[in-house]
């Protein structure tokens, strides 16, 4: 998924052990986690400063980001807090990457906004400790390396409708109009084009500053915390003008200086049922989100994550913050990339980010109150810009194939106007239905003619290439019969089949069942391991007296044997 921010590619230290180091040890240490790998390489003083320093600089990025996902998803701002301080302790101290920073994600908006308005926060803290445990269950299963298997044109398609979606839900604060907004995004486009009335310019002219401030420094300054300086010095200007804008404290109250005590929301059968697609897709978000982020990092720096280690710590993390009252977590690229390029060493580096953040709140609590909302509103119009993406959308669906094309536009479509469960179901299963498609349509097999060189008369040699599955089914059964036509001995290539499933088993066994009683024998040659495995399992080769060779020309040779009685000039048989 598409972060907040494309950080730039540097080389890693590589003075807390190696990684090949890492790499080579994480492949025999189960759900260990990274930091302890870290650890035990040996840390320095001067790992230490170099942790401590892009620990400060990521906290500096996090906090506004935290209060502004809080407030545009419908949540309170100190829960966005609580979820970048514990969330953000336990991905970096449990997790399967050395860089991953932790914490709440703009994606995250749309599902959490919609869950608040329909099940409350107490729905959405119970979501996300379901999330958390079907997360676990994932690692545990080994499953985190599936998440490789997305198709990238849903995942462009579902975060440039997320941007949409994220947009659409700040200009109320962006423009300062009063009253309320559905969360729908038609009946909300609907809202606010009718309290266009209610627009209030002061809002509109510290978000516009904050806007500019944030693109300004990102251009001019990229290493600065241009999202923090945007958000205190355009709350600053609007305290000392004494505009009449929205602000943290007026919306929301006094921010508390201290983390809530963990507790368990209510939970029940029917709440549980209930939630279920929502923590599935919330699972699934969480764990594409980071590992895509663990991903980005693995290019930036040159490491290798350990997925299932990952999706563990997202898992508990998620669990951990709910109990907290926080927010769902995940790792974040551009908070991950800003401490790659901060020098971070060791995953300590975004613990410390973490405690920075909570320092930051015992320490400033009461001026948060005074943080506007329309700057706030600004962020994150500016990220909602970056996960759009328009120019990548725009080249996308001018010059993928059509196919592609298709999933993207209609994922894109489907999360604006319907949601990511729909948008996320829909895409895969359509991408996966054209890409069997496209499988079934290849060439998958041709029968050789007659040979006098090679093939005698009585013999024919069929030969599939590619995998055998459910979607040709229908074109094995034609060739088989089209095959066997005056045919003593009919030669089944298979040396270049990776894979066959039942569907395609039972389409052979049906047809070389038929062969058998005509008289004709079947040699399979050159079987690949799944295929040999799944033709075992089934019982399908002493099921149909089925003679195996070891490739094409042995089973050849074989079958003028067999045919060498009733050929011409053949001698006695041997048979």
């Amino acid at each position: 998924m598409k972060g907040e921010s494309t950080p730039t590619r540097r080389e890693t230290d590589t003075s807390i052990g190696s990684s090949a180091d890492v790499e080579s040890a994480g492949r025999h240490s189960g759900l260990t986690p990274e930091l302890v790998f870290a650890l035990r390489a040996g840390y320095r003083r001067d790992d230490f400063a170099a942790d401590l320093l892009a620990g400060l600089t990521v906290a500096a990025l996090a906090l506004p980001l935290s209060l502004a996902i809080a407030i545009g998803s419908g949540a309170d701002p100190a829960k966005g807090v609580i979820s970048s301080i514990v969330g953000g302790v336990l991905v970096s101290a449990l997790g399967g990457t050395r860089f991953q920073i932790g914490g709440p994600a703009a994606a995250f908006i749309v599902v959490i906004g919609g869950i608040v308005a329909k099940q409350g926060y107490e729905g959405l803290l119970l979501a996300s400790i379901m999330a958390g445990f079907i997360l676990i269950g994932a690692a545990l299963l080994q499953l985190g390396t599936f998440a490789k298997y997305v198709p990238g044109p849903v995942i462009l398609g579902f975060t440039s409708g997320l941007g949409v979606v994220i947009a659409a839900g700040q200009l109320k604060d962006f423009f300062g109009l009063s009253g309320a907004v559905p969360t729908e995004f038609i009946d909300r486009m609907v809202a606010l084009w009718a309290a266009r009335g209610s627009a209030n310019s002061s809002a509109l002219l510290i978000g516009l500053i904050a806007t500019g401030l944030v693109l300004a420094i990102k251009s001019w300054r990229p290493r600065w915390p241009g999202l923090l300086i945007a958000i205190v010095a355009t709350s600053a200007l609007a305290w000392a003008l004494g505009l009449p804008v929205a602000t943290v404290g007026s919306q929301f109250g006094a921010m508390p200086a201290s983390l809530p005590l963990p507790a368990v929301p209510l939970v029940s059968v029917a709440r549980i049922v209930e939630l279920m697609p929502t923590a599935l897709t919330m699972a699934f978000l969480i764990g594409m989100e980071s590992l895509l982020s663990a991903t980005a990092a693995d290019a930036l720096a040159g490491t290798r994550h350990r997925p299932n280690t990952e999706i563990l710590a997202q898992g508990l993390a998620n669990i951990a913050a709910a109990l907290f009252s926080g927010l769902p977590v995940t790792g974040v690229i551009a908070r991950t990339g800003a401490n790659i390029q901060a020098g971070a060493r060791t995953p300590l580096a975004g613990v410390i980010h973490a405690a920075t953040i909570l320092f930051l709140v015992l320490v400033l609590a009461p001026l948060v109150a005074y943080l506007a909302l329309p700057c706030l509103a600004a962020v994150l119009l500016t990220v909602s810009w970056r996960l759009m993406d328009v120019h990548e959308i725009r080249r996308f669906l001018a010059t993928a194939p059509r196919d592609d094309a298709i999933v993207c536009a209609l994922t894109l479509g489907l999360t604006i106007f319907f949601g990511l469960n729909v948008a996320l179901g829909v895409g895969v299963g359509l991408a996966a239905a054209l890409f069997m498609h496209r499988m079934a349509e290849l060439p998958g097999h041709h029968i050789v003619p007659h040979d006098p060189e090679k093939l005698i008369a009585g013999m024919r040699q069929l030969i599939f290439r590619g995998p055998m599955f459910f979607g040709q089914s229908s074109r094995i059964t034609d060739a088989l019969r089209d095959a066997r036509q005056d045919t003593r001995v009919l030669l089944l290539d298979l040396g270049e089949v990776p894979l066959i499933d039942a569907t395609a088993i039972d389409a052979l066994d049906d047809v070389v069942a038929e062969c058998r009683t005509r008289g004709c024998t079947i040699i399979i040659a050159g079987l690949q391991d799944q295929p040999r495995l799944a033709f075992e399992r089934s019982g399908f080769l002493r099921r149909n007296d089925v003679t195996v060779a070891q490739d094409a020309h042995a089973a050849v040779v074989l079958a003028r044997t067999l045919l060498a009685p009733i050929t011409p000039d053949a001698g006695p048989s041997t048979r």
